[in-house]
């Protein structure tokens, strides 16, 4: 599996982006040059840097699970609880990974502390699909990854070590461990966003879904999608951003990096419930658990969204967390000090657990 982006640059790269210009920033983030390169080098506080350290894989089990990585196209990176060994197959859970469409990557602690937790709660397989990155690749790559990400694991269910299958013991496990026709997509932020878009072109009758059997897309849980209007919401101008990982800075400029050249946030990857996108009614989408953040820069369009999917007639829960801000259960640090980061962060682990155990 490809390494997380490294936390300091090596010093021939330091004195090479010397000779470069910096033409846009995100600040703390990344900086685009003039060349083409990006550097993601975190310059923000280094308190956030133990959140991106990345987390080897172990296949002795820790805390009740195994963590395996799955190199290939696209690589993964497998959550297995201990009760894989035996009794009835797991659901899937497949988590497509936040961070504007420019930043982040699976293997980091924020994500490793709440879906290791959440595999064993549920208890599933959680595969972890490492997307591509904006500027690089825009908008539609990271969906169209995401849908290679689930035919990849659709066929490692289908084969066989005989008809080459693989002797990677994790794809064995896999193999034996999942059903895959309890498929249920979990993203945070713009990984929310691609929930809504993978899983319509899974389900959609017009586009040879009969070729995805036995995988079954069962439902989707967008957490905290990034959904905007080209206008400010008055969350977005009233909320306060209390941490580095969301800014309104971040969500312009990555938006802007992330979306198809051209293209303002009424975009359908952007905003789904605007006049821009297909109306509702036609897009097939499984039941939807819609967690949005009470203090959340764009609570706004996440509860116009829900409104949006209810008046078209889907099938859709919304979970509330209370006086807590955008990817809050992604904080170790909160999560472990803090007790109402920690209560909600609970509540959304039962929230999700009880989802998918009705579907």
């Amino acid at each position: 599996m490809a390494t997380a982006p490294a936390a300091a640059e090596s010093k021939p790269q330091a004195q090479a982006a010397g000779a470069r210009k910096v033409v846009d920033e995100v600040s703390g983030w990344l900086r685009v040059f003039d060349d083409g390169s990006v550097d993601r080098t975190w310059t923000g506080p280094p308190e956030a840097l133990p959140l991106m350290e990345p987390v080897p894989p172990y296949a002795e089990p820790r805390d009740g699970h195994t963590l395996h990585d799955l190199p290939g196209e696209p690589n993964l990176r497998v959550y297995l609880p201990e009760v894989a060994n035996g009794g009835e197959r797991l659901p899937v859970v497949v988590h497509l990974h936040g961070g504007g469409f420019c930043i982040s990557h699976p293997s980091w602690l924020m994500y490793h502390h709440f879906y290791s937790r959440l595999a064993c709660a549920v208890p599933a397989a959680v595969v972890s699909v490492e997307l591509p990155l904006a500027p690089e690749r825009r908008l539609p790559a990271h969906i169209d990854t995401a849908v290679a990400a689930l035919r990849r694991l659709r066929s490692i269910a289908l084969s066989s070590s005989a008809d080459g299958g693989g002797n990677d013991p994790a794809v064995k496990l896999l193999r034996e461990a999942v059903d895959v026709s309890r498929v249920f997509l979990v993203g945070d932020s713009s990984g929310a966003n691609l929930v809504h878009f993978v899983a319509a072109r899974v389900c959609d009758n017009d586009d040879d879904s009969d070729n995805w059997a036995p995988l079954r897309v069962a439902g989707g849980v967008p957490i905290h999608p990034g959904f905007v209007r080209a206008e400010r919401s008055r969350s977005e101008l009233e909320a306060k951003a209390d941490s580095v990982f969301f800014t309104l800075d971040m969500l312009d400029k990555f938006n802007a990096m992330a979306l198809p050249a051209g293209a303002t946030r009424e975009h359908p990857f952007t905003c789904p419930m605007g006049p821009q996108a297909p109306p509702l009614e036609s897009v097939p989408l499984p039941p939807m658990l819609v967690a949005v953040g009470e203090n959340d820069l764009v609570r706004d369009t996440n509860l116009e969204y829900c409104d949006a999917l209810r008046d078209a007639g889907k099938d859709v829960e919304v979970l509330l967390s209370r006086g807590m801000s955008h990817a809050f259960y992604l904080n170790k640090f909160a999560v472990d000090m803090d007790p109402a980061t920690g209560e909600r962060t609970q509540e959304l682990i039962d929230a999700i657990t009880s989802f998918i155990a009705r579907h």
